[in-house]
């Protein structure tokens, strides 16, 4: 049974109020499209944690920062639907830009603190972005659990944020990054990458785990970090923007992995941006 695609605020609010009746419990998987595993593993755990799943499909252009990023953006919507339907999520919603920022839409939701620094530093606006269409499809859809993936480290934390700070009656489930056998970690953009530069992105997930191991032992953040940028970039990424040690709880910047701990990286490979993150546990006293 193919799932069922709803393109209008009107049509998913009488379907909501339908199982809002029936006593569901309801759960959101927010995306952009272009679906693969990582995706479809959130939506097996929102599935596994309420009785009826709205996956979002929705290429948000308040997040990008260049007309060609969001122009080169794939758009799948058959296939993504193709591979909902067998999982058994109960709803694609899918408006068009119109639904989500009608004429004359003039608001903005920021988010200070966990937004800066980091991919906010280096992509104005787009978390600005994130937050504003979040906060919407979290009203929209009503749904009690939303669930997030911990590769969008940082987005992970301003979404919680700003659902915590608007009171939006909503928890926010994070989960696992999903990794390739190699290890690179899914994203829409990887089906971007060349064949050489698929072949050399794994790498930049085991510099982090060199990294972390180091970390793990009680060396200072400042040379492990140089390190890895220089592995990184010898490896064939044609620039780092970051690699940083962060407070897993605030993400406040660490000199050392003394509590628990993420290492996240941003990265260029060809005209590829790749995100990841790896945990780093506190290393003994």
């Amino acid at each position: 049974m193919s799932v069922p695609i709803v393109r209008t605020l009107a049509e998913l609010r009488a379907i909501v109020a339908a199982w809002r009746r029936e006593g569901a419990k309801i759960a959101v998987v927010p995306t952009m499209g272009a679906l693969h595993e990582g995706h479809l593993s959130l939506v097996r755990a929102a599935l596994a944690q309420a009785d009826r799943v709205i996956v979002t499909l929705f290429v948000n252009p308040k997040q990008f920062n260049s007309a060609a990023d969001l122009a080169a953006y794939p758009r799948t919507e058959d296939s993504d639907a193709a591979k909902l339907s067998p999982l058994g999520a109960h709803m694609l919603y899918a408006p068009n830009a119109e639904e989500i920022y009608p004429d004359g839409f003039a608001t903005n939701v920021s988010v200070a603190g966990v937004s800066e620094g980091l991919c906010g530093a280096f992509r104005p606006g787009h978390f600005d972005g994130v937050a504003t269409v979040v906060a919407k499809l979290f009203l929209q859809t009503q749904a009690d659990l939303a669930f997030f993936g911990e590769k969008d480290f940082q987005q992970l934390h301003v979404v919680t944020r700003m659902a915590k700070d608007l009171d939006i009656p909503i928890a926010i489930v994070p989960c696992a990054t999903v990794r390739e056998a190699d290890g690179l970690a899914m994203s829409s953009r990887n089906v971007r990458l060349s064949a050489q530069d698929r072949a050399t992105a794994p790498k930049l997930v085991h510099a982090l785990r060199a990294a972390a191991a180091r970390l793990k032992s009680g060396e200072a953040a400042a040379p492990v970090l140089r390190d890895a940028i220089k592995e990184i970039e010898a490896a064939g990424f044609a620039r780092v923007e970051y690699l940083e040690l962060r407070a897993d709880a605030d993400l406040a910047p660490l000199a050392r992995a003394d509590s628990p701990a993420r290492l996240l990286v941003a990265a260029w490979l060809g005209d590829v941006r790749l995100i990841d993150n790896v945990e780093v546990t506190a290393a003994p006293r």
